[in-house]
């Protein structure tokens, strides 16, 4: 091999490698059905409680991992979506939405290898971090624009506001910046192959999701 060869970014690599996983939760039967305009407000709403608790543990960790030198560069506060996820909720569900709320066995399942990874796996963190948060910045804005044509939420108001980043004036510009610091991750090769499989995991994490809530919101025959 050319030793003078550039090595691919691994930004790139995490995202190739992904890619089948990544389909395969876009195009679950409960998110076609969703996007597709197939399913009352009410499902909406589910969903969007199982996104509060993933986002709850992924952001409950941003003090203990503000200064880690792996994770740290990924605690970015433009990125924080639970306060719009409560908005969203109370909009939804008004003052009391929380209460009695409670995770499906596989957001349970998502939540606690979210906060093993906060304890214990800073690199591991990251790769929960990139496959939800470079999401919402991307497909999550066809969720957005589906559900303010399907249920009347006012353009990126409440009911959607899980969706809109007030703090990034440039998405483009942003995610070039966050695929520099995948590149800049300060770990080995090794940790690097453990990090794409972790991303791999935590795309299948979603889709156990998926399926539970496709099992709730079935389409009537």
């Amino acid at each position: 091999m050319d030793a003078s060869a550039t090595p691919t970014p691994f930004s790139t690599l995490i995202r190739t490698a992904s890619h089948e996983q990544h389909t395969e939760a876009e195009t679950s039967s409960f998110m076609s059905d969703l996007l597709g305009g197939r399913l009352g407000v009410d499902a909406y709403r589910r969903y969007t409680e199982q996104l509060w608790f993933v986002y709850r543990a992924l952001e409950s960790a941003s003090e203990a991992l503000a200064q880690d030198p792996v994770a740290g560069p990924f605690v970015l506060p433009e990125l924080a979506r639970t306060a719009e996820l409560e908005r969203d909720l109370a909009h939804l569900g008004g003052p009391d939405w929380a209460a009695g709320l409670a995770p499906l066995p596989a957001t349970a399942a998502y939540v606690a290898r979210v906060e093993e990874c906060v304890r214990s796996w800073p690199a591991g963190y990251v790769a929960h971090h990139y496959t939800r948060y470079l999401g919402d910045l991307s497909g999550g804005q066809i969720i957005r624009g589906t559900a303010e044509k399907t249920w009347g939420f006012a353009r990126k108001g409440d009911g959607v506001r899980f969706y809109v980043f007030e703090g990034i004036g440039n998405p483009a510009a942003f995610k070039r910046a966050y695929r520099g610091l995948l590149d800049a991750l300060p770990v080995d090769d090794l940790e690097k192959q453990r990090v794409v499989d972790e991303c791999k995991r935590a795309f299948a994490l979603n889709t156990a999701v998926f399926r539970e809530l496709g099992r709730e919101f079935p389409l009537s025959a």
